[in-house]
């Protein structure tokens, strides 16, 4: 058995069993793949793989336990690797982050900006999906860290640490009959259309819980993962805008009236997190300091001790956390 194969049957579980995009992106052959994959298969003596031809067509049962134990192994190869580069050269390296797009659109770029300047021979790679999406990528190893508000079930596979607090607005277009409201309340977005997040995406379970606490149905007509697309609908009127409050630009969204929407909703906690027994490099400690003050390295370490959400949350239960 040899880490080349173990590698190339992990890379064709997530290229969605195309041997040949495998190919493309470990710069190799097609056909050495397929013999290297075969001839773990005849060493192991099971199928990692179906077939149909010569085609995979699913991952069999056996290798799905293959598999998990694979991507367990290329993990901790990548550990070491992590920790000969620290000693080697602490300031080089890579650093993958998966978020949603109003992390990376808001709440990033002034982090990032400040992190590139510190490091420069550290490459920078975003990745924005679901959070579903940002968990798996997490929980696999094709990122370092997971940066999310909703679905925390989803990340039970990692250490997830709060970060800060944030809430969210409601914009109109000027002269709409909410514009001079003082003080919303729920009843008054209860009788709008609704233009706001998809389900799963930045703090949406909190704006359906308050609805639903009321005995109330918000009319939603139209969603959208990215704040700028829901205020563009806005502003063709489609409807009014629920979004999260850090995604107001008042420079460019002047032709919108902003509304406060945090005594109608729970707070939310975006956290960032890493799988557990990942070899944190020094630069990785100061990418979560800069993005979250409170998270130093002493805290994090301690954090990346614990075996359970509970004890983390524990950790953390006495820090109070900033508003965006």
């Amino acid at each position: 058995m040899k880490l080349q194969q173990l590698r190339y049957i992990w890379e064709v579980a997530h290229h969605d069993l195309n041997v040949s995009a495998t190919a493309q992106s470990l710069y190799t052959s097609q056909p050495g793949i397929s013999k290297q994959i075969r001839l773990l298969e005849d060493e192991l003596g099971v199928e990692i793989f179906a077939r149909s031809g010569k085609h995979l067509t699913h991952v069999t049962p056996a290798g799905e336990a293959v598999l998990q134990s694979a991507g367990e192994v290329l993990r901790k190869i990548e550990s070491i690797r992590q920790v000969a580069q620290e000693y080697s050269n602490e300031r080089k390296g890579s650093l993958s982050i998966a978020t949603t797009h109003t992390q990376a659109r808001y709440a990033l770029p002034k982090v990032i900006t400040g992190f590139m300047d510190e490091y420069p021979e550290v490459a920078l790679h975003m990745h924005q999906g679901t959070p579903m999406q940002i968990a798996e990528l997490a929980a696999d190893g094709s990122v370092d860290f997971a940066i999310a508000t909703e679905a925390m079930e989803l990340f039970s596979d990692l250490i997830m640490m709060p970060c800060y607090r944030w809430n969210r607005c409601v914009v109109v277009p000027k002269g709409h009959v909410l514009a001079d409201v003082q003080k919303l309340d729920i009843h008054d977005l209860a009788d709008q259309p609704l233009v706001t997040y998809v389900f799963g995406f930045t703090g949406r379970s909190k704006l359906d819980e308050a609805f639903i606490n009321h005995g109330l149905t918000p009319k939603v007509v139209f969603t959208a993962t990215d704040a700028d697309v829901i205020k563009t609908y806005v502003r063709l009127g489609l409807g009014i805008g629920i979004i999260a409050k850090m995604a107001l630009e008042p420079e460019l969204d002047n032709d919108l009236v902003a509304l406060d929407a945090s005594h109608l909703f729970g707070t939310s906690v975006t956290r960032i997190g890493f799988r557990r027994g990942t070899f944190l490099r020094g630069f990785m400690y100061d990418f979560i300091e800069r993005f979250a003050p409170h998270l130093g390295h002493d805290l994090v370490r301690r954090a990346s001790g614990m075996h359970t959400r509970l004890e983390v949350d524990e950790l953390f239960s006495d820090i109070e956390l900033p508003e965006f």
